[in-house]
């Protein structure tokens, strides 16, 4: 089976107080924008739409079945909301983007990561695969879906890291909970 790199640089503002990592992205053909998340099936833009703005549809343009990626991009640079995923390079196992048929080749360098973001102290990850992959790479030990724990880097900095629901239809959670549980995290680390 072939490898795949990862077709995004990281998004990386350098006001980010939190770093969001899922594990890879979808297939090009399950695009809906060149930004994360890109799937119009996947629901995190609709949740940061509802905990941010109270509104689902904030972020998707109207009349369409797709993402506004500008708009989307200006939102998280002003609110210092960093974008990256736990993998350089995956096999898929399967013809999909589910976290249980990739395999890692190239975990990212997350240290190197944080070295850009010198005001970030929040990691966040939002599948089961990144909190693995941040788990194994710190040390540090696996929180509850929707909960934190506290781990130091290599350079001795106190990072917080929640483990959040998917923002998958795959995850068995209803949208409005998943929000809620995003809401509290938001709140705790003073975005909202």
């Amino acid at each position: 089976m072939m490898s795949e790199k990862h077709p995004l640089e990281p998004f990386l503002p350098g006001n980010a107080v939190i770093l969001m990592l899922g594990s890879f992205p979808p297939k090009k053909e399950k695009w809906s924008m060149d930004f994360f998340y890109p799937n119009f099936m996947n629901d995190m833009w609709r949740i940061i739409g509802i905990v941010f703005f109270g509104d689902r549809d904030h972020f998707i343009v109207p009349g369409m079945k797709r993402f506004d990626k500008d708009r989307i991009a200006a939102f998280c640079r002003e609110s210092g909301i960093a974008l990256y995923d736990t993998a350089t390079e995956v096999i898929r196992r399967k013809d999909n983007a589910s976290d249980k048929y990739l395999e890692i080749v190239s975990p990212t360098d997350i240290g190197a990561l944080l070295e850009v973001l010198p005001e970030c102290r929040t990691i966040v990850t939002t599948g089961e695969k990144a909190t693995d992959t941040i788990c194994s790479m710190f040390g540090c030990e696996k929180p509850k879906t929707g909960s934190s724990a506290g781990f130091n880097t290599a350079t001795g900095i106190s990072m917080t890291f929640y483990r959040m629901p998917s923002s998958s239809r795959a995850y068995p959670l209803p949208l409005d909970k998943k929000a809620e549980i995003y809401r509290r995290m938001f709140e705790e680390t003073g975005l909202v």
